[in-house]
C-alpha cells in the first residue's frame, strides 16, 4: 500500500501544553518502545490541569447537552467545579449523562442523528482522548487519516491523488460501510481496547459513555446497545480503534500475503478507497472484506460500494471495447475523474467539487440570504465573505477553479435576488450598485492548496 505520509501539522497550543503538563510525552515513548505493552495505570493522567485544558479546548458556541450547561456558565465557577469533577472521575462516582439527540439535514435530503454530550462529559472525554492518542498514534497505520492529530482531509486527498497518479492502479474499490457509527458492536470495541488498555477504570469510563443512551427533544431516554453517538468528542477515536482492528490490520496483511499486483488504500474515518492493479485482486479483496467485516457486525452497503475501472489505461481499454469514459468516484467532497494534462497529455486525476454538495451549498446560502435580506448590505457582505472564503479554503485545490467560480457566481446572483426582493420595485437595487459591494466583500476564486506532490513525500513499495 502507499507508504506516503502527510507532513505533520503542528499541534495546537492546547495539545502541546497538555502533553507537557501531564507527562503524556512519556506515555507515548512507552507506547513506541513496546507495541505489545498493555497500560494498566492511565487514570492518574486525568489531572485537574488536563481537565482545565480540555475545558478550554471545547467550542465556546457549541450546542448544549441534556444538562443545558453552556461553556460560559460552567466557566464562571470553573476552579471550584474542576476539583469536584476530578474527584468523581477518580473515585468512580462520575456518571455519564445521555446525549441529546438532534437531527441534521444531509445533502440528499435525509437526516442524520447527532448526539450532543453534556459539558462535563465533553471535558472528560477530551482529556481521555489526549491520553489515549499517545498510545494509538503509535499503533494506527499510515493510510488512516481521519480525526487524527496533525492530519487533515487534504492529506488523505493528496495521498490518494499521488497513489492513483503514480502507482500501477487500474481499478478502484469505493467502499461504503453501511451505518458504521450506528453499528459499532460494544463488545468487540471493548475487546479491541483491551489489547492495549489494561486499566479497568478507563474501560469502565468508556463503557459508561457507550451505555449512557440518548434523549430526544421530548425527554424520552433510549438505551444504546450498539454504536457510538456521532458528535461525541470521543467517538472519532473509538471509531478509529474499531476500524484499526476490524479493517486496517487485516487489509495490511492481505496486501502482503494475497495481493498479486500493486495496491493502495486511503481511509478517512469510515470513508475508504482501495486501488488495485489487478481486477482479480479487487474482486478477491471485496469478498475477503465482506466476510471479515461480517465477523465484526459490519456490512458493506450493497449499492454504494462500487468497483470501477479507473487509472491511466482505463480510458483506452474502455474505448477499445466501445464503452464510454471511465467512471468517477467521490471521496471527501470531491469527484475524482480520469484526465490528462494539457501540456503533455499525461494521465492525471482531476478533482472537482461534488455537484450534489455544490448545489446544496448554493441553495443553503441563497435561502439564508433571502431570510436576512432586510439586514444591512454591509452585514450581509461580511457574512458572505466568511462563507465564500470558508468554501474556498476547503475546495480550492488545483484543477477545481471552474467549480469555485460557479459557486462564487451563483452566490452573487442569489445576493442580488435577495436585495431586489427588499422592495416591491424589482429593479430598485441595480447591478452597478451591487458590483461595488461584490468587489469589497466577495473573495476572488483562486487556488489555495499546493499540488499533492508538493505536500507529500511518497515512497513506492513496489
Amino acid at each position: 500500500m502507499t507508504k506516503g505520509k502527510a507532513a505533520q501539522m503542528p499541534a495546537t497550543d492546547t495539545q502541546r501544553s497538555g502533553e507537557a503538563s501531564s507527562g503524556l510525552g512519556r506515555l507515548r515513548e512507552a507506547a513506541r518502545r513496546d507495541r505489545q505493552l498493555r497500560f494498566t495505570n492511565l487514570m492518574h493522567h486525568l489531572t485537574v490541569d488536563l481537565l482545565r485544558e480540555a475545558y478550554h479546548a471545547l467550542r465556546r458556541d457549541a450546542a448544549t447537552g441534556v444538562d443545558g450547561m453552556t461553556w460560559q456558565e460552567y466557566g464562571e465557577t470553573l476552579e471550584s467545579r474542576l476539583p469536584d469533577l476530578h474527584d468523581r472521575v477518580q473515585s468512580g462516582r462520575y456518571r455519564a449523562q445521555p446525549s441529546r439527540r438532534i437531527w441534521l439535514p444531509k445533502p440528499d435530503g435525509r437526516e442524520r442523528p447527532i448526539g450532543i454530550a453534556s459539558l462535563e462529559d465533553k471535558i472528560v472525554q477530551q482529556a481521555l482522548v489526549w491520553v489515549l492518542e499517545q498510545i494509538y498514534e503509535e499503533d494506527f497505520v499510515d493510510f488512516s487519516y481521519g480525526f487524527r492529530p496533525g492530519r487533515a482531509p487534504h492529506d488523505a486527498l493528496d495521498a490518494l491523488y499521488v497513489g492513483l497518479s503514480r502507482q500501477k492502479v487500474d481499478w478502484v474499490l469505493d467502499l461504503d460501510i453501511e451505518s458504521f457509527f450506528d453499528r459499532i458492536d460494544h463488545d468487540w470495541l471493548m475487546k479491541f481496547l483491551e489489547v492495549r488498555i489494561g486499566d479497568p477504570r478507563v474501560l469502565r469510563l468508556i463503557r459508561k459513555w457507550l451505555k449512557a443512551g440518548v434523549q430526544d427533544e421530548e425527554g424520552t431516554r433510549t438505551e444504546t446497545q450498539e454504536g457510538t453517538p456521532q458528535g461525541a468528542v470521543i467517538s472519532p477515536l473509538l471509531a478509529n480503534v474499531y476500524l484499526h482492528y476490524a479493517l486496517d490490520l487485516g487489509a495490511s496483511r492481505w496486501e502482503h500475503d494475497e495481493a498479486q499486483g500493486a495496491m493502495l488504500m486511503v481511509r478517512y474515518a469510515d470513508d475508504v478507497v482501495v486501488g488495485f492493479q489487478s481486477h482479480r485482486d479487487a474482486e478477491r479483496f471485496r469478498e475477503w472484506l465482506t466476510e471479515r467485516l461480517g465477523k465484526f457486525r459490519l456490512t458493506l452497503h450493497p449499492t454504494k460500494t462500487r468497483l470501477i475501472e479507473f487509472g491511466r489505461f482505463a480510458a483506452a481499454r474502455r474505448a477499445a471495447r466501445g464503452e464510454g469514459k471511465p467512471e468517477t468516484f467521490d471521496f471527501l467532497g470531491f469527484t475524482h475523474i480520469c484526465s490528462k494534462t494539457k501540456k503533455h497529455g499525461w494521465f492525471t486525476v482531476r478533482r472537482q467539487t461534488m455537484k450534489k454538495r455544490l448545489r446544496a451549498k448554493i441553495r443553503q446560502v441563497c435561502e439564508a440570504l433571502m431570510r436576512h435580506r432586510h439586514e444591512s448590505v454591509e452585514k450581509q457582505g461580511r457574512w458572505l465573505r466568511s462563507v465564500v472564503q470558508g468554501h474556498f479554503n476547503y475546495y480550492a485545490v488545483p484543477g477545481n477553479k471552474p467549480s469555485l467560480e460557479t459557486f462564487r457566481t451563483e452566490v452573487i446572483k442569489g445576493w442580488l435576488r435577495a436585495l431586489r426582493r427588499r422592495s416591491q420595485r424589482g429593479q430598485s437595487f441595480p447591478w452597478e450598485r451591487l458590483s461595488r459591494h461584490v468587489r469589497k466583500w466577495i473573495p476572488t476564486a483562486r487556488i489555495l492548496h499546493p499540488y499533492p506532490s508538493q505536500r507529500l513525500s511518497v515512497t513506492h513499495p513496489r
